[in-house]
């Protein structure tokens, strides 16, 4: 497979990974396609796959206390 204007952070990426969990880059491009056509399939869209998230609560679950000192003063 041949990819054209892939930047240099891209190619040294894939070499990371590579070296990570492969023996060649070449040998990751069937997987990283796989995983990204399985993806857009189970999600469709962004919008889409944001939905699918499960709820984990509300807002006022999140917000931290603001009454509490700030360091160095």
């Amino acid at each position: 497979m041949i990819v054209r204007k892939v930047s240099e952070e891209i190619v040294r990426a894939l070499k990371l990974r590579a070296a990570r969990h492969g023996p060649s880059v070449e040998s990751k491009h069937p997987e990283i396609l796989r995983v990204a056509l399985a993806l857009e399939e189970s999600t469709g869209t962004f919008k889409a796959f944001l939905a699918s998230m499960p709820n984990v609560g509300t807002d006022e679950d999140f917000v931290g206390a603001r009454d509490l000192p700030r360091q160095g003063r």
